[in-house]
């Protein structure tokens, strides 16, 4: 037990969530980032989908690395992340249609998320299943952080909305606030994005 939860096990998963962060340091998954961060909530279902489809195609594919020859790899990991991205789509009609109908292409194009090829390439083809667990788990959870601090972002001062419950008391408005509409722009979602990754990078600065 004390192997599986090691000093090294414990940096695989928690580098991702701060001084590795997926966005804010590789600059990686940018594309999803702007795309579906408009509402808290497909942003948070987005994290989490990211995040369940890298724990298992790392898991996968660290199980099969061996037997996997070399020149057709690539093809087999995308085999692998395409198996479950449907799997995900399908649960996603199935139990929050109105979620995925909002997400739209976006799911699918988690097969094409750089993040999660990187990370089967670059982790899951060299280390273990449970650190390449470990792994997914924790790059995922990086992405879905910054999305759910960007979507949160948007929503409340966009809509005055999160999660669709009214934040921002009628009084406000009574008194001449209005939402600002450009953070339902796509162009907000890059500068909050830009902000995010300044504030990251300036307070992690002494640790890097």
């Amino acid at each position: 037990m004390s192997k599986l939860f090691s000093k090294e096990n414990c940096e695989v998963f928690s580098n991702p969530l701060n001084l590795n962060n997926p966005i804010t340091v590789q600059v990686l998954g940018i594309c999803s980032a702007l795309a579906v961060t408009s509402q808290l909530e497909p942003a948070i279902v987005m994290g989490l989908s990211v995040t369940v489809i890298t724990a298992f195609s790392n898991v996968i594919i660290s199980l099969i690395r061996k037997t996997i020859p070399n020149r057709i790899r690539i093809i087999v990991q995308l085999v692998v992340v395409a198996a479950l991205v449907t799997i995900v789509s399908q649960i996603l009609k199935a139990f929050a249609y109105d979620v995925s109908v909002q997400l739209s292409v976006y799911v699918g194009l988690i097969i094409t998320n750089c993040i999660l090829m990187g990370r089967l390439e670059a982790f899951a083809m060299q280390n273990a299943p449970w650190e390449s667990f470990l792994d997914g788990i924790g790059n995922g959870l990086g992405y879905a952080l910054i999305l759910v601090i960007v979507g949160f972002v948007r929503e409340l001062l966009g809509f005055g909305t999160l999660l669709g419950f009214q934040i921002i008391p009628d009084f406000c408005y009574e008194n001449g606030y209005m939402n600002n509409g450009m953070m339902t722009m796509p162009a907000m979602s890059l500068i909050i994005v830009g902000c995010v990754i300044w504030a990251h990078r300036s307070i992690n600065k002494e640790d890097k």
